[in-house]
């Protein structure tokens, strides 16, 4: 890597990720932007887990924690001793393509009003089917990556999408430490959705880069569709909706809130998943006073209309079928 000033600080946290560092940090190495520096976050990994600097690309750093605080916090330990203009967060099990950093950096340049760029993700298993084009975010509170598990045809267009994945994404400095980062009371699972809704809450705008391709595992760390996951989905699911919405949709779209957490709790339970989302919920529920306190902070803040938020949410029951993406032209 050539020594010059870095534009990017990659973080990487990883748990328990030793079969994936080897790609990764091959993938990472090979980017044709070479203006980067890349940080690995372990949060108590086992011994035989752990990352060691001799298997990461040179001028690689590792900061080593011996209790696992959470994807969240992990995140924002790192982030908070970057000096670099842009963050990219990058999922130890996503291994990116050679111009996707150039790609992620060319497209925050080209846009200024964007806090955050998001990766196109392709599923590593089946390089012919998305993994992810871009988080949306329903106006009943439930968010899905686009575009999961259908087939690779033409890209989706360079455009803005509610919040980007955070599996691959690239967010400006001074956005991320002005709303504060990621929510570390979240541990993992929703903290990219809620992080786009503060930025948005803030008058920021969010694309989705269809020339930053990662190939994905997906659930590779936690596990997809894990009773961990379904808890913790579940729980900030409610608390970013609760949080983050305006009071003008919060009060007409606060039932259909609730029918949907049943409807996706139940549908869980359902195909033998277990109880974990009922209890994330309830979870939510009792530990709601500091969430509401939250919600005070960021509405008495809030510098975008709410008209805005309206039009960055997906408000069609039909689009949550199939995960359609919703990627709206940039104007």
């Amino acid at each position: 890597m050539a020594s010059v000033r870095p534009l990017a600080t990659i973080i990487v946290v990883t748990h328990n990720s030793a079969r994936w560092l080897t790609r990764m940090s091959a993938a990472v190495s090979a980017q044709t932007e070479t203006r980067w520096r890349l940080v690995i976050v372990d949060n108590a990994s086992a011994l035989d887990q752990r990352p060691q600097l001799a298997d990461l690309p040179p001028g690689a750093s590792i900061i080593q924690s011996e209790n696992n605080q959470g994807f969240a916090a992990a995140n924002n330990l790192a982030a908070g001793d970057a000096d670099t203009p842009y963050l990219v967060f990058l999922n130890p099990d996503a291994f990116p393509e050679p111009s996707w950093l150039a790609a992620l950096l060319e497209t925050a340049e080209r846009f200024p009003d964007a806090a955050a760029i998001g990766s196109t993700q392709l599923r590593a298993d089946a390089p012919g089917i998305y993994d992810g084009t871009g988080d949306v975010l329903h106006a009943t509170g439930v968010a899905y990556r686009s575009s999961y598990g259908q087939r690779r045809n033409a890209p989706p267009p360079l455009g803005e999408t509610f919040s980007a994945c955070a599996a691959a994404m690239l967010v400006r400095r001074e956005a991320f430490e002005a709303i504060g980062g990621f929510d570390a009371r979240y541990f993992c699972y929703f903290e990219d959705v809620d992080l786009g809704f503060r930025l948005r809450l803030q008058g920021w705008r969010i694309l989705q880069s269809p020339d930053a391709i990662v190939a994905h595992v997906g659930g590779g760390v936690a596990g997809a569709h894990s009773p961990f996951g379904d808890f913790h989905g579940a729980r900030n699911r409610l608390w970013t909706f609760v949080k983050c919405m305006p009071p003008i949709l919060f009060w007409p779209l606060f039932p259909a809130h609730l029918a949907a957490t049943a409807y996706v709790n139940t549908s869980a339970l359902v195909r033998g998943r277990g109880l974990a989302a009922w209890r994330g919920s309830l979870a939510a529920l009792a530990n709601l006073a500091p969430i509401l306190r939250s919600r005070r902070e960021e509405q008495a803040k809030r510098k975008a209309k709410t008209s805005a938020i309206a039009a960055a949410l997906a408000w069609s029951p039909l689009v949550t079928i199939g995960r359609r993406p919703v990627i709206r032209p940039w104007r």
